[in-house]
């Protein structure tokens, strides 16, 4: 009896073993999961990342000179300085071509 007793308790222990590999924690399919999770996870944080370095260039062009203050005020609030004027050119459809 005793030789029997140390095969069972090995086999059991590799049993629980391989369940744990498969359906535990820390097991494949759930390793999977986790790292599908992670590598999309930093792919967000890639496409926040660009984001966030071309606001930090803005800001940094806002401090540094007061050229970036003003090609915004006229770009988005369509600012003129004292003195200036504004003209603005419509573009005319190509006329057709007579035949």
């Amino acid at each position: 009896m005793g030789q029997r007793v140390v095969p069972a308790i090995l086999i059991t222990l590799l049993v629980i073993l391989h369940a744990q590999l498969w359906w535990g924690r820390g097991s494949l399919p759930n390793v999977a999961h986790l790292t599908q999770q992670l590598n999309s996870q930093k792919e967000l944080n890639q496409q926040a990342q660009l984001a966030n370095d071309r606001l930090a260039a803005e800001v940094r062009d806002l401090q540094e000179g007061l050229e970036m203050v003003e090609e915004k005020a006229r770009m988005e609030l369509g600012m003129v300085k004292p003195n200036e004027i504004f003209v603005q050119f419509a573009r005319s459809p190509t006329p057709a071509k007579a035949r």
